[in-house]
């Protein structure tokens, strides 16, 4: 569920037969946390941008450029803005004749390569490993 948030301000307890328990945060837990995540978050966003980068058509390197001046690291989305970025992204082949790495479905096609790499790469960053 898409925008769903709780604000915990207190400690929650829970009982049970023969059980009582109590969580109560840290007051520092929220923004250590947060700091964590939004850095791993910028970290994703950044990783996508350079393995998408040689993989994207490039003529005059513009469609890449707005790739970076389109996405706000750490927002979770990464947007190339030109016109004409969709109809290169979906309706062109996947090789170009200058290079055959560049081409369509650029971010689908270095999911495949590096998917593995910029999770480990934000665990890490997160605290998870």
């Amino acid at each position: 569920m898409a925008g769903v948030s709780f604000n915990i301000t207190g400690p929650i307890t829970a009982s049970s037969v023969g059980f009582t328990g109590s969580l109560e945060w840290k007051p520092e837990f929220p923004s250590a946390c947060g700091q964590r995540f939004s850095k791993a978050q910028k970290f994703v966003d950044s990783e996508v941008l350079r393995y998408c980068d040689p993989l994207a058509p490039k003529v005059t390197g513009f469609l890449i450029v707005t790739g970076k001046l389109g996405t706000v690291l750490g927002s979770g989305v990464v947007s190339y803005t030109a016109i004409y970025a969709a109809t290169q992204y979906y309706k062109t082949a996947q090789t170009r004749p200058y290079d055959a790495n560049r081409g369509g479905m650029w971010f689908e096609r270095m999911k495949v390569r590096h998917k593995q790499d910029i999770l480990e790469g934000a665990k890490r960053i997160a605290g998870g490993g």
